[in-house]
């Protein structure tokens, strides 16, 4: 039977600039599977960094060219739970927790579980937290704390053996951190599209100078650093800590010491700017 004239059929293809990014990081969360099956933990590590790179440029670059959709949006999510649920759940477990039996292998899946448990409460809170903050870790952050460690203890030759029950009780926290309610700062209330001056580019500069001494030290840090500040901005800032403002399953609007800035749909961005949709928040 053949469409009428008078009723069209709408051409639903897909936006390749932006999904190519996505595959980009998906590709690179497959590859630090095989690698650290191989036994290639340092190369798995750096390829977990590199689906964090791809997953902050596909949303941004598509709302640079006004490629938003849907299917993009759901594209990146499950991208996201291959590049920082599964791949650094498998890593760390072939680097440091195979040896340790069923506390091994239940640790890795905690995080794995945590991850997916995020990434599901974040797209079904678009709208509805405060955007300045994170509800718990960050997904792609939680990856690269991972991968940093591995990182270095890869580049160090560091034995996994020596520090297995470290390994899965890291794993296990950082899983349990991305599904807490502890407070991140999201950095989306920076205008990166405003000027600077010039001693702030300077600044830049020499960021990116003194990561490149030592980047799988200085990266693991940061991301330590960061993961640590989310119980210390929560408890500085609520006068009065519940377990409600620890865990729970609701978007968390506690007494903070200062108001919180209303949400808006047309700022909303993916965390790690992923999302391909307007109306979806992304985690980085």
């Amino acid at each position: 039977m053949q469409n009428s004239p008078n009723h069209p059929v709408k051409n639903k293809g897909i936006y390749l600039l932006p999904n190519l990014f996505t595959t980009a990081g998906l590709f690179s969360g497959f590859y630090a599977v095989i690698s650290s099956m191989n036994g290639h933990f340092e190369s798995a590590a750096i390829a977990i960094f590199i689906a964090m790179i791809c997953d902050g440029l596909d949303g941004r670059v598509a709302r640079l060219t006004n490629t938003q959709s849907d299917f993009g949006a759901e594209y990146d999510s499950l991208a996201d739970m291959v590049s920082f649920g599964m791949a650094p759940a498998i890593l760390v477990y072939n680097w440091a927790l195979q040896d340790l039996g069923k506390i091994g292998w239940l640790a890795a899946f905690i995080y794995c579980a945590c991850a997916a448990l995020r990434l599901a409460r974040f797209n079904t809170q678009v709208g509805v937290a405060d955007k300045r903050f994170f509800q718990g870790l960050a997904s792609p952050a939680a990856a690269a704390l991972i991968a940093g460690s591995i990182w270095s203890g890869s580049e160090y030759k560091l034995d996994p053996t020596n520090i297995n029950y470290l390994a899965a009780l890291i794993t296990t926290i950082t899983g349990l951190l991305m599904v807490s309610n502890f407070r991140y700062h999201s950095f989306k209330e920076v205008d990166w599209r405003g000027k600077v001056n010039f001693v702030v580019m300077l600044l830049l500069v020499g960021v990116f100078v003194i990561i490149s001494v030592e980047p799988a030290i200085i990266l693991c840090l940061g991301f330590y650093i960061y993961a640590l500040s989310g119980p210390v901005i929560t408890i500085n800032t609520i006068k009065k800590l519940k377990v409600a403002h620890i865990v729970g399953d609701e978007p968390i609007a506690p007494d903070l010491q200062q108001t919180p800035i209303p949400d808006s749909s047309n700022d909303i961005t993916h965390a790690g700017g992923n999302s391909h949709n307007a109306n979806k928040k992304s985690e980085t």
